[in-house]
């Protein structure tokens, strides 16, 4: 189901994610990957930053688009660990992603959380796939919220 170069991108999110948890933001992290190489990378920075919408997805987003020039993503892959929220799913539908792959699903903040419409969060022409390295994504998450609530 996911290659080789799949579980490679989604460790350097993973990577991502550790760095925004050791910062003190909710550890997720995102790359997007243009012909198997990396163009966008980003980790959440909402507190570094004072700022909502500095999601993983957004930064790497930006990245990448400023990388190819164009704003339409149509032959990336995102890579994010954790599920979009429905803001980051906006982005994504915009940006016409070839495919979207996450780790971990979000059942409080996912866009999976919009119910039937849900399906209609990302682009027609996206191929969505989710559960790589998503055991790996939640052990990150419950202990850094482990740690914040002590």
């Amino acid at each position: 189901m996911f290659s080789e170069t799949d579980h490679r991108m989604m460790r350097e999110a993973l990577r991502l994610a550790q760095m925004a948890g050791e910062a003190g933001e909710i550890p997720v992290g995102a790359v997007v990957a243009w012909k198997d190489k990396i163009i966008g990378r980003g980790y959440n920075q909402t507190v570094a930053l004072n700022d909502p919408t500095a999601h993983a997805e957004m930064i790497a987003i930006t990245a990448a688009t400023q990388y190819l020039g164009n704003r339409y993503l149509n032959e990336c892959t995102l890579y994010v660990t954790l599920e979009p929220c429905v803001m980051c799913a906006g982005a994504c539908f915009w940006a016409m992603f070839g495919r979207i792959v996450y780790g971990a699903a979000d059942e409080k903040n996912g866009f999976s959380r919009l119910g039937e419409q849900s399906q209609q969060a990302f682009h027609p022409k996206t191929n969505l796939q989710q559960g790589l390295l998503a055991s790996e994504v939640a052990a990150l998450l419950k202990s850094f919220f482990k740690r914040l609530r002590k």
